[in-house]
């Protein structure tokens, strides 16, 4: 369930008609003023919650639309859920939404958690109703097999840094007319790790970490909507010696299909039929998500009517059933004729009455099906 029912653009401040970068860099102004280890508001985690919900769902364009057209209640529909992350470190958060470090440094000493990463797989959309199996690769810092991760070379000890006495952190405090002021900045000398290497290690240089190229199996479940997130626990940038490793937060993007619209769990496509096809009855053949299917239409079948496939739609991603696939009917008119054709068709029109047009008086009803 979504954290919060109030309005998202209300939450990041900004307007409806906002583009991405707007909406990102209200989000990162927020989060830096109340994330938990900022702010001393006492509901500075909830609405930080909030904020980074908003988000989720205002930089993603499907669900963004999704969200515009039908609320909240839309994107519940759709599968929508919000991301649980690990407050520890605000440089984390940033680094599983835009894949860099907010700090330019590992975090705030004494934490100890590795940062997170972000992997991107591209699948189609019928993988995406079906569900599927990707080989995500990806960078990682796992700790130095020479030092241990310690940095030191082996043999060697680590010391606490003697500029910030372990802390990571400086404080420096002025003072003014306005009264007194508290600067907080990463101790230069030990980049916020609190420690100090006399002799780094060889193969790591110090840094107790190296990158590898990793991959790893990802299955990716039914129903999965563009831009939706699959974290994989434990399995990100290694930590300080001591401190668990971070997450990957692989992000699925569904490349479009021509053949259909995706609307929450139900699909969208189109039939054409000739104008004696229509008129004389057919049977034609319409993709779905599950392969071809052969689908027969009436004598008299009209232009915007919909066929219902009840069950071909995409399977819920939290829940039970699949939505339903709608086909809309358009009816191919002729653009050029020859002089032959054109006799024949006036030849029909003369000997048309009214009764060769009636009209069932559903055709509204019909049209609103489609959006059922």
């Amino acid at each position: 369930m979504a954290a919060t029912e109030r309005d998202y653009y209300e939450l990041l401040g900004v307007t409806r008609e906002a583009g991405p970068d707007d909406i990102k860099r209200a989000f990162r102004r927020l989060a830096r003023e109340l994330h938990p280890d900022v702010s001393e508001a006492p509901d500075a985690e909830q609405r930080f919650r909030e904020v980074v919900e908003a988000y989720e769902v205002l930089s993603n364009s499907e669900r963004r639309e999704l969200y515009d057209r039908f609320g909240h209640a839309g994107l519940s529909s759709g599968g929508f859920r919000p991301t649980t992350f690990d407050l520890g470190d605000l440089s984390d958060l940033f680094s599983a939404f835009f894949g860099d470090d907010l700090f330019g440094v590992a975090g705030r000493a004494g934490r100890g958690r590795g940062a997170d990463i972000v992997a991107f797989i591209e699948i189609d959309l019928a993988e995406a109703a079906s569900g599927t199996s990707r080989e995500v690769p990806f960078q990682v810092a796992l700790p130095c097999d020479r030092c241990g991760g310690n940095g030191a070379e082996p043999g060697t000890q680590v010391s606490v840094c003697p500029n910030c006495g372990g802390t990571g952190r400086l404080r420096q405090v002025s003072r003014s007319v306005f009264g007194e002021f508290v600067r907080t900045q990463t101790c230069p000398s030990c980049s916020g790790s609190g420690r100090y290497v006399a002799r780094p290690c060889g193969e790591c240089h110090g840094v107790g970490r190296v990158l590898e190229e990793r991959s790893l199996d990802v299955d990716i479940p039914a129903g999965i909507h563009d831009g939706q997130r699959i974290r994989l626990s434990g399995e990100g940038h290694a930590g300080s010696p001591g401190g668990r490793a971070g997450d990957v937060y692989v992000e699925v993007r569904v490349r479009p299909d021509d053949r259909f619209v995706r609307e929450g769990d139900d699909v969208y496509c189109t039939v054409d039929l000739t104008l004696p096809e229509a008129a004389l009855g057919a049977t034609v053949t319409v993709p779905t998500l599950d392969g071809e299917l052969k689908l027969t239409f009436e004598p008299g079948t009209q232009a915007g009517e919909v066929r219902v496939l009840r069950g071909r739609g995409f399977p819920a991603l939290q829940g039970f059933g699949r939505g339903d696939q709608r086909v809309l009917v358009n009816v191919l008119v002729p653009r050029q004729l020859t002089q032959v054709q054109r006799l024949l068709l006036e030849q029909f029109e003369s000997m048309s009455t009214e009764e060769t047009y009636r009209s069932d008086g559903r055709f509204f009803d019909k049209l609103k099906s489609a959006f059922r």
